[in-house]
């Protein structure tokens, strides 16, 4: 069979979609049949091709152009039929059950939340408790949050693109966290995100943990360049990257950071600029920032980075452990062994963190625009969380100039980002961003970066 093969097919529901009602049904239909059908499209394309080395939603559409997914009304409930899907999703006729599972999560987050969230008007997505009341709704229909279970959830963040030696360590990591009955949640695609769900994999059999959990949270723009990996067995597709963020850190108990690209840059920043709020000094989060011998001058200079932007102080929020699994997995068990003695103390909830204060900057999406780019206020001259919000806003910016398909166009028609700030910040985000480079860090293995940014630094401005 030919590597980019197509099969028309119909499919039958897998999961949450199995019994509707009759108006759901048609709430269903109808959504597939708006403007809400090409979002699907392209979210269903990129599920159904999981394991690609294409990274960005366009170039995948490119190499299946005639693919096409409708939702069919019938009396027990819905089909989708897909027409010139890739061939490699199936076995003898019929769709891999996993990957079945994971298309109909699709479907089930995009008419929940364009139905449900965003057209709902008791939902205030302008004001900070709604953002969370609808990021805490969107997770509770998907079935993620569990209650009466022990707090126990890591979540795993790390780039897609990693060298192999990096990958078997996140899966050493993922291990010795399954060993001690530790569930894992990424950002659900390859590399960095897949590694520490296969280590954990097999430390639970090994344990003989049935209710092993593997979760991977996702958001439509980023899907494509993050398709979810085959371990994933509880998806959830969240409306934008700032929500997707949110689910993490309310959802986690402990966060681990592999070695990444700006991706994982984005996210240290969001984590730092929330854990720096005073509201939250209290809480015990655990952050353990880990990789292999070879990642120590990485790690260095992530280091480095944050403590010149935000302060030495911020330093105390994270440890970093090199080329130990064991102790990392340690430090992430005591560590949310903490966090359940805390949340028993203050009566909180161990599905879902309530008390971690969430400043608006942190939650309010970001469209990264040339003029909003460049806009950006990248220097020491406002206070810590606004300037980490922003430091955060550059690099989805980056994000989404590399993989995402409306961030791709803007940097077609209008040339590269320009970010421009205090000369020493620029200076060390100029230094940061080209070892992302230098390392092949900013797009899957094979392809040659061509740089969507510029950095402008005081009279030089200079172009990588």
């Amino acid at each position: 069979m030919s590597e980019f093969a197509c099969v028309d097919a119909l499919v039958s529901p897998e999961g949450s979609l199995e019994v509707l009602s009759q108006q759901e049904v048609n709430r269903l239909k109808d959504t597939s049949l708006s403007g809400g059908h090409q979002l699907l499209r392209q979210c269903a394309l990129a599920v159904l091709s999981s394991g690609s080395p294409l990274d960005d939603s366009r170039a995948l559409l490119e190499r299946y152009p005639d693919f096409d997914i409708e939702v069919l009304q019938q009396d027990r409930g819905i089909r989708l039929r897909l027409t010139q899907a890739p061939a490699h999703a199936f076995v003898d006729g019929n769709m891999i059950r996993g990957i079945r599972e994971h298309l109909f999560a699709v479907l089930r987050d995009l008419v929940y939340v364009s139905n449900e969230i965003q057209n709902n008007p008791s939902i205030q997505l302008n004001d900070s408790a709604g953002i969370t009341d609808a990021v805490f709704h969107i997770l509770r229909n998907a079935g993620v949050l569990r209650t009466n279970t022990a707090p126990n959830l890591v979540v795993c963040w790390g780039g897609h693109s990693i060298s192999r030696h990096e990958y078997e360590y996140t899966k050493d990591v993922g291990y010795h966290l399954g060993l001690r009955g530790l569930d894992i949640c990424t950002g659900c695609g390859p590399g960095a995100m897949k590694g520490p769900m296969k280590g954990a994999n097999v430390a639970h059999a090994k344990q003989r943990i049935h209710s092993r959990r593997y979760i991977g949270i996702s958001e439509p723009g980023i899907i494509a360049a993050e398709a979810p990996n085959p371990i994933v067995n509880e998806l959830v597709i969240m409306p934008d990257i700032e929500k997707r963020l949110e689910a993490f850190v309310r959802m986690g108990h402990g966060i681990i950071v592999f070695p990444g690209g700006v991706g994982t840059a984005e996210e240290i920043l969001y984590l730092l600029g929330i854990l720096s709020a005073p509201e939250n000094q209290q809480q015990p989060f655990p952050v353990v920032f880990t990789g292999p011998a070879s990642a120590r001058d990485y790690f260095e200079q992530i280091d480095a980075f944050i403590a010149m932007a935000l302060g030495d102080n911020i330093r105390q929020r994270y440890q970093i452990i090199i080329d130990n699994p064991q102790a990392v997995a340690r430090a992430m068990k005591s560590g949310i062994e903490e966090v359940a003695d805390y949340r028993r103390a203050m009566s909180d909830a161990f599905y879902f963190n309530w008390r971690l204060k969430i400043d608006p900057l942190f939650q309010q999406p970001f469209i990264p625009t040339h003029q909003n780019m460049s806009a950006l206020p990248l220097d020491n001259r406002q206070p810590l969380h606004e300037l980490a919000a922003n430091l955060r806003r550059a690099f989805s910016g980056i994000v989404a100039g590399n993989v995402k398909e409306e961030g791709i166009r803007q940097i077609e028609k209008n040339g590269p980002f320009e970010l421009t700030g205090d000369p020493k910040m620029m200076h060390a985000l100029d230094a940061l961003l080209e070892s992302f480079v230098a390392q092949g860090r900013m797009k899957l293995a094979g392809h040659e970066y061509n740089p969507c940014y510029q950095v402008a630094k005081g009279e030089h401005q200079r172009t990588l």
